[in-house]
């Protein structure tokens, strides 16, 4: 740039200094940019390396062989839907129930003859051919029982549902489920959702519920919620959410205590492969053994439905990577535990190549 007439060298190189430097503030705008991009970069990989390092642990989880014998124990159990009890099915359904049973391992039927009441109780308008379907069972596929599938939404800060804090309700359950074994049930199973980890009246209710079905040699039964694959999950989780997902392995032992059947639903798991899911299911059934008394049936989840969300992609939770994920977490842990065995939801979704991974991978 050509110096003005006049002027000293410095007092030139002071000028084109001036022209060339950023207006007032563009630099601080600058650097201010620049920090967020390192902000946001920063936070990326602090919410994608433990992802990654998790999905990463899930994969080698569903490494290896399964040990030889890891197979039903015949003890499996099938969670039905409402229509056997409300008068859709019939004699020719139940026929085809046993030809599709035949030469499995199931042993339990949880047939949807609910939901309660928010006050916890239940209309006998409900299931009203109940006793039919007990009976058809009985006549067709000897050796299996029939248990009621009961259950309800529990209250929260936003919902309504069921207040299992207040003591008439949970009396009224327990008279709920004296009402369907008097009907020809033999057994409760039990499905509260959302239910939190350490919930002291969840326990008074199972305790009040087995001295029922202990007086009348039935079975109680319960749907369980997941146990916490890191540890204190369960609380981090509720920092953000009012609808519990994991208990504590602690709780889920108190509550595998009190019951004679205990089915994890092992499925809505938000994995994105069947590796990482497979793998999944073998460390919840690793924890679930460990806190589970031999005593107690033990019975994991199968997914015999298909969905594609965010909490459940059909590609990735399929029967054969949840029986490998069994099976491996069951050599692993106990692979000689008698009392175990698979829970399969549900029949009304489930596929022929559902039917046929669960005899194929776990039956045979």
């Amino acid at each position: 740039m050509e110096r003005a007439e006049g002027t000293t060298p410095i007092e030139a190189a002071t000028e084109d200094a001036a022209q060339d430097a950023p207006a007032p503030g563009h630099g601080e705008g600058r650097r201010r940019r620049r920090w967020i991009r390192r902000a946001a970069l920063a936070v990326v990989l602090l919410l994608l390396v433990p992802l990654l390092s998790v999905l990463t642990a899930l994969r080698v989880n569903y490494m290896g062989d399964p040990a030889d014998g890891t197979r039903t124990r015949d003890r499996d159990a099938l969670w039905l839907g409402h229509a056997w009890v409300d008068g859709r099915k019939k004699d020719a359904d139940v026929t085809a129930l046993a030809r599709r049973l035949k030469d499995t391992g199931i042993r339990d039927l949880y047939v949807h003859s609910g939901p309660l009441e928010h006050d916890g109780t239940l209309p006998k308008s409900v299931y009203p051919k109940a006793r039919w379907f007990i009976e058809a069972v009985h006549d067709k596929i000897p050796g299996v029982r029939v248990q009621a599938f009961l259950g309800d939404v529990l209250a929260d800060e936003d919902s309504e549902g069921m207040l299992l804090a207040d003591p008439d309700t949970r009396s009224a359950v327990v008279r709920s489920a004296r009402q369907v074994l008097d009907t020809g049930y033999e057994g409760i199973h039990l499905d509260l959702e959302p239910m939190p980890s350490d919930d002291r009246d969840f326990l008074t209710l199972l305790d009040a519920l087995r001295r029922e079905t202990r007086s009348r040699d039935a079975q109680l039964s319960v749907a369980a919620h997941q146990i916490d694959p890191l540890p204190a999950l369960h609380t981090v989780f509720g920092l953000f959410t009012e609808h519990p997902k994991w208990w504590s392995q602690e709780f889920f032992g108190q509550v595998a205590r009190r019951v004679d059947q205990i089915a994890v639903m092992s499925y809505d798991t938000a994995q994105p492969l069947e590796s990482t899911y497979g793998g999944y299911v073998a460390q919840q059934t690793s924890l679930a053994l460990e806190v589970t008394p031999p005593s107690t049936d033990l019975l994991m989840g199968l997914p015999f439905y298909y969905e594609s969300n965010f909490t459940h992609w059909g590609h990735a939770e399929t029967v054969p990577a949840a029986v490998r994920g069994v099976r491996l977490g069951l050599s692993r842990t106990d692979a000689d535990r008698a009392n175990f065995g698979v829970a399969l939801y549900i029949d009304f979704a489930a596929t022929e190549a559902d039917w046929r991974a669960y005899k194929e991978d776990w039956v045979r």
